[in-house]
């Protein structure tokens, strides 16, 4: 297993040899390779168990660092960087052809973001490279906010584990990017939509719920435990599955009982942040328990609950 600590010097050598190393973002925990070394990305695929026509993202420490890697070809997409990088946001901009079209899937735009964690910021910096980095699970399981997510599903893969806590976000990215002359979202996530319009005007959706991505997560299975998950009204769920060991997933007041119910509340105070702070963590839970299948009720649609039901839709049976 490799080793977890918080040697910035130590990822760096690794990583500048080619190896993977999980590093820390405000998001989820990312399996990390230098973005320009394509024998390395290739392992991260290989690793994660990803296919090939699932994009990736790199990571990047400042604007003048994107850069060196994309066209910011739309001014407002140069705003929303300002305004919200190191962050949430990933922008999908026209790459220059030192990104490998391997990172790319072949496509003419590359994902690219600022996450907002010290540590990694330093890394790159102390690197002055590019990560190619998804997060740090096997391909289509729940996305790790913990090392200790990390060390149980990648720990004898990786080279190093760079510890920096639990994740303060939990959601991926909103990846957002331009189709015609449209600001498009591509993927919902830890920015909402009301921050972006409130930026640059009303935005356009382009959820992909197909198996042909155009940019990192938009596959229409993902994010999922191993037990069937379902997704509706909780009680006549519960009715339904009621032979069955229960691991329900909801937020609110506390009013389920039952020998059958393992109980995961996102937040007791209904905070649409709170609840997706802790959605894959108590996903991972769920499915660890001696549940036999996963419920989940519907969160509002505004804010963090659109990209929460997005990954609760993509997760589902």
């Amino acid at each position: 297993m490799g080793e977890t600590g918080k040697d910035i010097e130590l990822a760096a050598k690794m990583l500048s040899d080619g190896g993977l190393v999980a590093i820390p973002t405000e998001t989820v925990y990312g399996l990390a390779a230098n973005a320009l070394n394509e024998r390395a990305v290739l392992n991260v695929f290989k690793v994660k168990q990803r296919p090939f026509f699932d994009p990736l993202i790199i990571h990047v420490s400042s604007i003048s660092m994107a850069k060196r890697y994309a066209f910011f070809d739309d001014k407002r997409l140069l705003k929303l960087a300002k305004a919200f990088w190191p962050g949430p946001l990933t922008l999908l901009l026209p790459k220059k052809e030192n990104v490998s079209d391997l990172i790319t899937s072949g496509l003419p735009r590359v994902a690219i973001r600022v996450p907002k964690h010290s540590l990694t910021l330093r890394l790159i910096n102390a690197l002055d490279l590019p990560l190619a980095a998804p997060s740090a699970n096997p391909f289509g399981y729940v996305s790790p906010t913990e090392t200790a997510h990390v060390r149980k599903q990648l720990g004898d893969k990786i080279d190093y584990l760079l510890d920096g806590g639990s994740c303060k976000v939990g959601l991926e990215s909103t990846i957002v990017g331009i189709e015609g002359e449209e600001i498009c979202v591509f993927r919902l996530g830890g920015l909402p939509i009301e921050k972006i319009e409130g930026l640059v005007g009303s935005v356009k959706l382009c959820i992909n719920t197909s198996d042909n991505p155009k940019v990192p997560g938009q596959l229409k299975s993902h994010y999922a435990p191993d037990k069937p998950l379902f997704i509706g009204n909780l009680s006549e769920l519960i009715r339904l599955y009621s032979e069955k060991k229960i691991a329900l997933i909801y937020f609110g007041e506390e009013k389920y009982d039952g020998r059958n119910l393992r109980l995961f509340n996102l937040s007791k105070t209904k905070m649409l942040d709170e609840a997706a702070l802790n959605l894959f963590k108590f996903l991972r839970m769920a499915d660890e328990s001696d549940s036999d299948v996963v419920l989940c009720e519907k969160f509002p649609d505004e804010g963090l609950g659109r990209a929460i039901n997005d990954r609760l839709m993509r997760a589902s049976v």
